[in-house]
């Protein structure tokens, strides 16, 4: 198995690569077929060692092949295999049917499905494919449900995807396998990592079935994961003559009443990244308050939006919308940091102002939830998650700049290709502050000179690598924005 690629593609483009390999390469499909039988049969070896009986389910698409191949590659090696199928031989394309009957010359039986599978070690999924764009049914819906009836005893290696995910968006079809390792070939899809996939992929393990690596240059891949080594130039060691005046001033412009939190969660995220100024615009009331427990934050009072403007002179970022509200000095104070033309994030109610007064810019680095982005799209948030590429698209071409659409597989686009994609992260970040400490990262890296499109890639990149790095250290369950911060400062600075 090889390391696992930056580059996601299409269910299209994968099958592009596959013609390109077959047609210009002359690397039969049926030799494609017989490398991915084994590398599945060394990723149960690998995973599961001791692993005597595996039992595959095959549909009749090239993914059944696939599963026939393993079957038949563990068959010589002795392993105990049942292979069960799902729908009609007839339906099989001229490798699948080869590979089926060179089980069937061997004198092992291959089963009808039934409803009910046997106890095994391994339970191998060979039954859809990338191909799937339609609910699951029929026998195929009984067989991902009896595969699932298994999974908190067995473990599942889905082959390409789990059967069910749909290879574009990570939207269940109906229904899908729950696998605990999927095994990806040729290409890495996009939906392995966004909308629903993750909660069915289990471990993404990819291999490249030994093609040329030119296939790969054929067209720009539709989607890249980020990851520090490669988006991370403007963390390198500072100068040594550096000072606080050549790493910006970020200023966080949020916290009306009874939300001051969100302001300093914000500020002292942007500076634990490396501002070299942070300060706060908040309600009068919290300006002499906020700053007890982080004093090198400055804190002010302000009541209306003039009050702003001359504050805001020496900043060269902003962060605005953690606790801001929609009260109408709100509407003021985003009004009066959008005239100020400086690059900013706009977070959290600001969003939500501005869904109801669109306006686009260039400079501006959006993050919105899916909730967000649906009142940003006036549609529902079911809708966006539905197919979060389409969202996360559109959100860009009706406001401009760079949009980072929130959520398991957080997506981010300038609207060119190609679409960075974060696998960082996890549950544990389910709780309130979360995002205002993703506003203050991005704010914090904006002050420091990062373009837009670096400053939201390296922003999303350690915010969800610290909320890893916390959930390592004490668990997902029950982690606080503020643990973030220590893990932000290291891994800034790379000493991870």
């Amino acid at each position: 198995m090889s390391t696992l690629p930056h580059e996601l593609y299409t269910a299209e483009q994968t099958r592009e690569l596959e013609r390109i390999v077959t047609e210009q390469h002359n690397i039969s499909s049926a030799k494609l077929m017989s490398r991915a039988g084994a590398a599945a049969l060394g990723a149960i070896k690998s995973y599961w060692p001791q692993a005597e009986r595996i039992l595959v389910v095959c549909g009749t698409g090239n993914n059944g092949g696939d599963g026939f191949e393993l079957a038949r590659q563990a068959i010589t090696e002795e392993y105990r295999v049942s292979i069960f199928q799902v729908g009609d031989e007839k339906e099989m394309s001229e490798e699948t049917l080869a590979a089926r009957e060179a089980i069937i010359a061997s004198g092992v039986e291959i089963h009808r499905f039934e409803e009910k599978l046997p106890t095994t070690d391994v339970i191998v999924d060979a039954l859809l494919g990338i191909g799937l764009s339609r609910e699951v049914s029929g026998d195929y819906a009984l067989a991902v449900n009896a595969i699932n009836e298994h999974t908190k005893r067995i473990p599942v290696l889905a082959l390409d995807i789990p059967s069910g995910i749909h290879a574009n968006t990570g939207r269940a079809l109906g229904t899908a396998v729950h696998a605990t390792i999927t095994l990806s070939f040729l290409g890495l899809n996009k939906g392995l990592f966004t909308g629903e996939g993750p909660n069915y992929c289990g471990q993404v393990c990819f291999d490249s079935l030994k093609v040329p690596s030119a296939i790969y240059k054929a067209f720009t891949p539709i989607a890249r994961r980020v990851s520090l080594e490669n988006d991370a130039a403007g963390l390198a060691p500072r100068e040594r003559t550096g000072h606080k005046g050549l790493y910006g001033h970020l200023f966080i412009i949020g916290g009306d009443h009874g939300m001051p939190g969100a302001a300093r969660v914000a500020a002292e995220a942007g500076a634990r990244v490396g501002s070299g100024l942070t300060s706060i615009a908040t309600r009068s009331a919290h300006g002499p308050i906020l700053n007890l427990a982080r004093p090198e934050l400055m804190c002010y009072g302000v009541e209306s939006a003039s009050e702003l403007e001359e504050l805001l002179r020496p900043a060269n970022a902003l962060s605005v919308g953690p606790g801001l509200g929609q009260s109408e000095w709100a509407v003021a104070l985003f009004q009066k940091a959008i005239e100020t033309n400086l690059p900013m994030v706009v977070d959290a109610d600001a969003l939500n102002l501005l869904s109801k007064n669109p306006q686009y810019h260039d400079n501006w680095v959006l993050t919105p939830h899916p909730g967000e982005a649906a009142r940003l799209l006036g549609c529902t948030s079911e809708e966006i998650q539905a197919d979060r590429f389409a969202a996360v698209y559109e959100l860009q071409r009706r406001y401009g700049g760079v949009v980072v659409l929130k959520g398991s597989g957080t997506l981010i686009s300038n609207g060119e290709a190609p679409t960075r994609l974060s696998t960082w992260g996890n549950p544990g970040m389910g709780s309130g502050g979360m995002g205002d400490v993703l506003a203050g990262v991005i704010g914090g890296l904006l002050a420091q000179h990062f373009p837009i499109m670096d400053a939201a890639c390296v922003g999303v990149t350690l915010h969800g690598m610290a909320a890893d790095k916390a959930a390592e250290l004490d668990g997902e369950r029950g982690t606080l924005a503020m643990d973030l911060m220590p893990h932000l400062r290291r891994l800034a600075n790379l000493i991870y």
